[in-house]
């Protein structure tokens, strides 16, 4: 879910919530923190997160700056988001 208000995608996980934060400049997403409670890492919450963010990064036609790195280490092992990544700043 995109919780616009608190600038961070979520996903709700046996009532616990893991995050992907963000700032935005125009169309550009800056990806700042991923959080997956202890509980759940290591269990690809963090893989669902960030492809469901990216995922709508995509159909808003944003760019995306991957300070975070795991969302950074995420692109780079999925090359089909790669042409996400604002390489001019």
């Amino acid at each position: 879910m995109h919780n616009f208000a608190a600038q961070r995608f979520e996903l709700l996980v046996d009532g616990q919530t893991a995050f992907c934060s963000y700032s935005n400049e125009g169309n550009q997403i800056i990806f700042d923190h991923t959080y997956v409670p202890n509980a759940f890492r290591g269990k690809g919450v963090g893989a669902i997160l960030v492809r469901a963010a990216l995922d709508e990064v995509r159909r808003q036609h944003w760019k995306v700056v991957p300070r975070c790195s795991f969302v950074a280490a995420f692109i780079g092992q999925n090359p089909e988001y790669a042409d996400l990544v604002l390489v001019d700043r």
